[in-house]
């Protein structure tokens, strides 16, 4: 390559050189401001395509959608005096370049470790003036509301960055707080439970004493009835026996001496040690019984 060409070549790199020097482009998810000699010129950059001086012009670009600082969790006391562990977080974005670059140098971290403190500083007044019930529930959104609106306020004026939520993720008790509350309520959990326990033993003492009592009262109705029925079919036999009896006296004292008979002599080895002339022998000697 000769001389000609090398000269063509560095001019076009050094025209590239301070092309890529002289044009930047701001993204629709970025803000930026223009320095000239770290003085800031141009506080609000619009999205597109710009132009700047080299070497005179510092262009630094910032994000212009949401951002979030997450609050390391802190020790707050309520108005009781009770402590609580309290972690948050919030939500911003940056509204004034040229403030926010001036207050952080640009440094998202550092405007994060800024609002983080202030977040924090802001928590334990709002704790401070409120009871455990109203911050763990009864106020909370109210707490949270009046945080936002407060942090936001000062963000915008000292660090040129707009608050628009702030959120508590967590409230948790001290861990030494958290084991005392714990055998509190596992106590009174133990009461709770010995108190269901005796009105069950007594509610089930009163339910077993009435099943009892009509379990008495039925097997006596049963068997005052059983006892009823019994006399009543007693009775009924008897006046079937003496019916029986009476359509036909001398046959029934027949089979009766039968059976008496048959009762007595079962075995060949019984005696008997009776009078000849007794009833008993009616009739074996007569077979119509005849005296």
């Amino acid at each position: 390559m000769g001389g000609k060409g090398m000269t063509w070549l560095l001019v076009a790199a050094l025209s590239l050189f301070v092309l890529s020097n002289t044009v930047f482009v701001v993204k629709e998810t970025e803000r930026a401001v223009m320095l000239q000699f770290g003085e800031v010129v141009n506080p609000d950059i619009r999205p597109g395509l710009h132009v700047k001086v080299p070497f005179v012009n510092n262009v630094r670009k910032f994000e212009a959608r949401l951002l979030t600082v997450d609050s390391t969790p802190e020790r707050f006391f309520t108005q009781e005096k009770k402590a609580l562990i309290v972690d948050s977080y919030a939500k911003f974005r940056v509204a004034d370049t040229a403030k926010f670059y001036t207050a952080t140098n640009g440094e998202e971290a550092r405007a994060s470790a800024l609002l983080g403190q202030r977040i924090n500083d802001g928590l334990r007044n709002q704790v401070a003036v409120r009871t455990i019930q109203e911050v763990v529930s009864g106020q909370r959104d109210q707490l949270m509301e009046a945080l936002t609106e407060e942090l936001s306020e000062v963000a915008l004026e000292e660090y040129g960055v707009e608050v628009l939520d702030v959120r508590v993720k967590q409230i948790d008790l001290p861990p030494d707080v958290s084991e005392s509350v714990y055998r509190r309520m596992n106590a009174e959990r133990e009461k709770e439970a010995r108190e269901h326990r005796a009105l069950g033993q007594e509610l089930a003492e009163g339910i077993r004493a009435a099943a009892d009592r009509e379990v008495t009262v039925l097997e006596a109705n049963a068997y005052r009835d059983a006892q009823l029925i019994r006399g009543e079919g007693d009775a009924l036999a008897t006046s079937i026996y003496a019916e029986a009896f009476n359509s036909n006296p001398e046959f029934y004292s027949f089979t009766r001496s039968l059976r008496a008979y048959r009762e007595s002599f079962q075995n060949s080895g019984d005696i008997m040690l009776i009078q000849p002339d007794s009833d008993f022998f009616r009739y074996l000697k007569d077979s119509e019984g005849s005296q």
